[in-house]
């Protein structure tokens, strides 16, 4: 199927998530179309198909349930869904499936903000609260979608558009956030980081200081 200009122009919600966790992983993913699996994103890929499949909508526990939302934000250009969004009364919740335990990841926070504005913009109705939903701990932990929060969502947008349009792929950063990448092999952080470090080093040497 075909999209219009406004399609191809827009940033999928998942990719604030991507580039706030590391903005090469994101350039990997939209710029480079470069996307291979290992058990972290498998599990969290199985868990959205379960969520999705529970049902499109209905009432649980007198709350009405909305799962699977198509969601987009003309303002930003953003495109996505929403794994589940309740309406308690009339303002709408947003609820983002994890696959992993109850801790906080501002990547998280960030992508799910992005769902409370578009959810904003769609219905016209304020989203101040959502949850992330860690599906290991059965546990939800609740976010506020404070100012800055949302200003950090703008922020970010900003950054991913000019990334895009500017094929722009940042180096590796090659620490913690590189032991469970999926896209390890082909980021090879390790590698590039190293030549980075040795090029420094050598620029280093021919430094002349001053005596103080």
């Amino acid at each position: 199927m075909l999209q219009d200009d406004a399609d191809r122009d827009s940033i999928p919600i998942s990719a604030l998530n991507h580039y706030a966790y590391c903005p090469r992983r994101c350039a990997l993913i939209h710029v480079e179309q470069t996307y291979t699996e290992n058990v972290y994103t498998m599990r969290g890929r199985d868990l959205h198909e379960r969520t999705d499949r529970e049902g499109e909508s209905g009432w649980e526990e007198g709350i009405r349930v909305e799962r699977a939302l198509p969601l987009c934000c003309k303002r930003l250009g953003l495109i996505g869904k929403a794994d589940v969004v309740e309406f308690h009364g009339e303002t709408p919740y947003p609820v983002e499936y994890k696959s992993g335990p109850n801790r906080q990841f501002d990547n998280d926070d960030l992508q799910l903000c992005a769902q409370a504005i578009c959810l904003e913009e769609m219905l016209s109705q304020s989203v101040p609260h959502g949850a992330i939903f860690h599906h290991k701990s059965r546990r939800r932990r609740e976010v506020v979608f404070t100012a800055a929060l949302r200003t950090r969502v703008e922020e970010v947008v900003a950054a991913i558009r000019s990334m895009i349009v500017e094929k722009t792929l940042p180096p590796p950063v090659n620490d913690h956030r590189c032991e469970h990448c999926s896209l390890r092999e082909a980021c090879m952080p390790s590698v590039i980081g190293e030549q980075q470090r040795a090029v420094a080093l050598v620029r280093n040497l021919f430094v002349v200081k001053d005596n103080p």
